[in-house]
Order: C-alpha cells, then structure tokens, then sequence
C-alpha cells in the first residue's frame, strides 16, 4: 500500500467554466416592454369594463398577441459557451456544439450553418444596413486618416527633424470598424475557430419547440376564432 507524499502538492480541482456570452437586440427588447404595456392596459380595460362578449374577445385577443410578442421581441437570445452555441429563436431553441459548426454567415440577415447543412438564422442578432453604412463611413476615414499620417511623417523625416510619432494626434483604433451586428458575428467565428476542435465541444444539434409559446398562442387563436364564429 503506498502513501501519499506529503511534500507533493494536492490535485487541484478542475476550474470553473466561463460564463455564457449573452447577445441580444436591445431595440427588440425596449419594443416588446412597450407593446406588452400596451396590449396590458388596453386588454385590462376591456376586460373590465366591456360588455356583451367583449371581456372574451380581449381575453383571446391577449392570449393570442402576447407570446406573439414576446416572442419576437424579449425572448430572442444567443448564448455563446465554451462548448456550444445555443440559439433562441421566436418558437424553437436550437443546441449546437462548436464541433458541429461549418460555419456563421452574415449578410441581410445572420445565420449559423450546421455541418449537416441546415440553416438557423440568428433573431437575437438584427442585421442594421444603416449600422453598416455608417460603419464603413468610418473605417473610409480611418484608413484615410493612417495614409495621411503616414504621409507626413515620411516628409518630417525628409526634412531631418528625426524620426517618431507625431505628438498630439488623435489615437486611431486597432482593427477595422465594423458595424455592431458584424462585430458579434466576427466574436463567434473567433470562438468557432478556437474551440471547434474541442473534445467537450463535440455532440449532436439539438431543436426544441418553444411549446410554452406556441401553446398560449394556440389557445388564444382557437378561442377567438370560435368567438368570431358564433357571432
């Protein structure tokens, strides 16, 4: 029976994993409180004060228009891990691991493509054609300010003044200015990139319906149609 070391230094435990990165649109999340409040204090008083079948019909009409909304706006969301990519879409919740990555497209809109060849466009992540505009506005001035820069100095030391930076220039940013949808995209390739080839990064995609959503839904389109219905 052997005895352990005493001098040896005890076995660490395994670190704790990093924190999931969290991306969603800001614009969708302050728009869905806004409707939510809304279709809240507009459904409320009909409830309450309606007559006749009204209280039904706003009852239907909310069951039908909330998740509806919260789907679109508050619930879309993507979770980047060590391990995987987790995409929650309107009605669905697609599990990818990095390992079954191909690849994340952006163009009109941002999609991440499975090795399989399905596609799973990013909600959590809006693509803003005037961002990106505005963006390349700015990386044209950037790049023109670094030629300029580079310009002057060479006719600083073509007078023998001596060689160095210029003083009192404003700082110009490392990398390309890319518009903030783009910056993300560019975030998750780096961590496809790192981890794709990880062994916990490594499994099967998973979809899940979002029943929770689409089950009030359903409920509220059913009720409401047989409102209308009946008359």
């Amino acid at each position: 029976m052997t005895t352990p070391d005493p001098q040896s230094p005890a076995p660490q435990p395994p670190g704790p994993k990093s924190r999931d990165r969290i991306y969603r649109s800001p614009m969708g999340l302050v728009g869905g409180v806004l409707l939510l409040a809304l279709a809240a204090w507009l459904g409320t008083d009909a409830i309450i004060a309606g007559e006749g079948r009204t209280p039904w019909l706003a009852l239907a009409v909310l069951l039908l228009v909330v998740p509806l909304v919260v789907a679109f706006t508050i619930r879309p969301a993507v979770f980047a891990g060590e391990d995987r990519l987790r995409v929650r879409n309107p009605f669905r919740v697609i599990v990818l691991p990095w390992g079954e990555v191909a690849s994340l497209r952006s163009g009109y809109t941002n999609e991440v493509v499975a090795k399989s060849g399905t596609k799973y466009q990013l909600w959590a992540i809006p693509v803003s054609l005037r961002s990106r505009k505005r963006a390349a506005r700015k990386e044209a001035r950037r790049e023109a300010e670094q030629s300029g820069r580079g310009g002057r100095r060479g006719g600083v030391r073509g007078l023998g003044t001596g060689g160095g930076g210029l003083g009192g220039g404003s700082a110009v940013p490392d990398g390309p200015v890319r518009a903030e949808s783009d910056q993300i995209i560019h975030d998750l390739r780096q961590m496809l990139e790192a981890r794709e080839k990880a062994k916990t990064a490594q499994g099967e995609v998973t979809v899940r319906w979002a029943y929770e959503i689409v089950g009030p839904a359903v409920v509220g389109a059913v009720l409401l149609g047989v409102l209308l219905a009946v008359g």
